[in-house]
């Protein structure tokens, strides 16, 4: 039984499609194997997010690489590396920050196609898997550490951190933690829980840890939670695996609308762009392209993009 009116449903247009001289090995990889169930792949795109010049870079988990397209759409290659890039934010300095699933947290510089290690080991220990990562108001990164982590093995982790390099595991009992998003206050972080099919909320403390993490969202079907993103007043956008959606809620967690694709079903993240941050960006990796909608409220301002 449902608990809430069916949400409006917003349609979506292919973007850019991922050009065929970037998909000329579809072959298996270590990494497909393990997530993928073994498919030989020619691309599985991730993390997008925008510069202050409006292009959009986007990752490719199995090969390592890392595509930046402009806002007409021409998509270049800027890194290929031996990683496994999985989320990717940008500073607003300017810097560009990956969370790679096989190295830790690693820096890219766009002008040389270079990604080298930022923060790749906790107390001399290697990560279970980065999978994506936000900045705060004052800097500071929180990133996911997920791993193979599950309702088997509940022991992924959110680690924080700051910009005077002091790394704070603040949570390491998560099924799976996956995308992350900070409220407009900046007192609550959310985390996509794919293997529990939810969204918790992590209240941040004053003196910096957290306390009473609950379950705000539950979610059914598909895979479970992906990337996520929050809207100016303070509503959540989460990326459906598996049902081929992107769920848009209000801030007590109310469904507003349904974002869908219009193409495969693995919708993993999302980012806001456009000239007024309503125009909402999807990475749907099934099919290597990515879609756009144009949304009824705008974007949380981003890092990036703040003076």
């Amino acid at each position: 039984m449902s608990l809430f009116a069916p949400p409006e449903v917003i349609e979506t247009e292919v973007f850019v499609d991922l050009p065929s001289n970037f998909r000329t090995r579809r072959e298996r990889t270590v990494w497909a194997d393990t997530n993928r169930a073994g498919q030989a792949i020619d691309s599985f795109l991730e993390g997008p997010a925008f510069d202050a010049d409006g292009n959009l870079y986007v990752v490719d988990i199995p090969w390592g690489r890392i595509f930046r397209i402009t806002p007409a759409g021409a998509t270049s290659l800027i890194a290929e590396y031996d990683g496994e890039p999985n989320g990717l934010k940008i500073h607003r300095d300017g810097r560009i920050f990956v969370a790679d699933y096989k190295n830790g947290i690693m820096l890219l510089d766009p002008d040389t196609g270079s990604v080298t290690p930022w923060c790749d080991r906790y107390r001399l220990e290697r990560f279970k898997g980065c999978n994506d990562l936000i900045f705060g108001a004052a800097g500071e990164m929180y990133f996911t550490d997920q791993g193979q982590t599950g309702h088997q093995d509940p022991t992924g982790r959110v680690f924080r951190l700051s910009p005077d390099g002091r790394l704070d595991c603040l949570i390491d009992t998560i099924p799976s933690p996956n995308g992350i998003a900070i409220d407009p206050s900046g007192k609550i972080v959310y985390v996509a829980v794919t293997r529990a099919n939810a969204v918790w909320r992590m209240p941040m403390m004053a003196d910096g840890g957290v306390s009473k993490v609950g379950t705000f969202i539950q979610l059914s079907g598909g895979g479970g939670p992906d990337g996520m993103a929050m809207t100016a007043d303070g509503g959540l956008l989460v990326s459906h695996v598996g049902m081929g959606c992107i769920w848009v809620f209000d801030k007590l967690g109310q469904p507003r609308w349904r974002v869908n694709s219009c193409t495969g079903l693995s919708t993993t993240n999302v980012a806001f762009g456009g000239p007024e941050n309503r125009t909402l960006y999807i990475t749907e990796s099934e099919t290597g392209t990515i879609l756009r909608a144009e949304l009824p409220v705008p974007g949380l301002m981003l890092f990036s993009h703040q003076a």
